[in-house]
């Protein structure tokens, strides 16, 4: 499969302070691959050397096959971003802002952008700083959709959006999804949960993990134990049992690599009085903070 997309070992440093520390990972074309983690992770600086906007210190990137610091206006006309802040010109009016943006893309499609404008209700008279929220990203992703991109950048796209909208904006993602590869950094784990492909989570800079979201939610359970009796927890439960708690008889932890056929004999090994053991499967948000907080805890 073709890698749109391809870090490794990037890093940056901005003075004493690492933003990036060794983010090595590569998206694969026709996915919606998504970048998450806690804040300060390093996503969006992650993003932005990626798109040129801010130099690596050290390690490559490589976009469409180029090195990021190549990318050249016939790569970057095959780019869609849209980013945290929705900066755009606030003077111009809706209709001159397509209009503008439309002069630097050979690909652009007039019949697509007055479907956008028709979908999104976006009204062309007025101009982009009286625009809501939620407009400015419809505006946004308009423009950056009109000339069907090959890899498509959105930095947190959903953030402070009411529900209707995020729906909106998820079904557009999804239809782009059959000639666009999307990459995404977000905090809504339980929006990305319902569309995304492949997932990495970052922290302190570094990506801990890339998986495929089906492989992700069948290995990681949460698991509850009654005891016969309370008993001490023992020093070699295995490595993939996170943030293991006990209270009284009770003890709850997150298996990270749930394997049905070696979980009973996992937990009678280190619980022999055990008398009940229930398993549930996780939520793409439970199982980040599960991840957090022992990650937290190590530190």
């Amino acid at each position: 499969m073709k890698t749109m997309l391809r870090t490794n070992s990037l890093a940056k440093k901005f003075g004493k302070v690492e933003a990036l520390e060794s983010l090595t990972l590569e998206v694969p074309e026709g996915s919606v691959f998504a970048l998450v983690g806690p804040n300060g992770a390093g996503k969006t600086t992650a993003m932005k050397i990626c798109l040129n906007m801010v130099r690596p210190s050290s390690g490559t990137a490589e976009v469409l096959g180029v090195d990021s610091r190549s990318l050249s206006p016939a790569e970057l006309a095959r780019i869609g971003y849209v980013s945290e802040t929705r900066q755009l010109p606030d003077w111009m009016t809706v209709s001159r802002f397509l209009a503008y943006c439309r002069n630097f893309y050979p690909a652009w499609n007039d019949s697509d952008v007055a479907e956008f404008v028709r979908a999104y209700e976006l009204p062309l008279d007025r101009p982009l700083k009286s625009l809501s929220r939620g407009q400015r990203v419809k505006a946004a992703l308009a423009a950056s959709l009109a000339y069907h991109p090959s890899l498509l950048f959105l930095d947190e796209p959903f953030s402070n959006l009411d529900v209707l909208v995020r729906d909106q904006l998820i079904e557009t993602i999804l239809e782009a999804g059959s000639e666009t590869t999307v990459f995404l950094a977000s905090h809504d784990l339980a929006e990305i949960e319902s569309f995304a492909t492949h997932v990495a989570y970052m922290d302190l800079g570094s990506v801990r993990f890339t998986e495929e979201m089906g492989a992700l939610s069948t290995r990681f359970r949460d698991v509850e134990l009654v005891l016969d009796a309370a008993a001490q927890l023992p020093n070699d439960t295995p490595p993939a049992w996170l943030n293991v708690e006990q209270s009284g008889s009770v003890v709850r932890f997150t298996d990270s690599h749930f394997d049905s056929a070696q979980h009973e004999q996992q937990i009678r090994r280190c619980f022999p009085a055990v008398r009940e053991v229930n398993v549930r499967p996780m939520p793409l948000r439970s199982i980040f903070v599960a991840l957090a907080k022992s990650a937290k805890g190590r530190r």
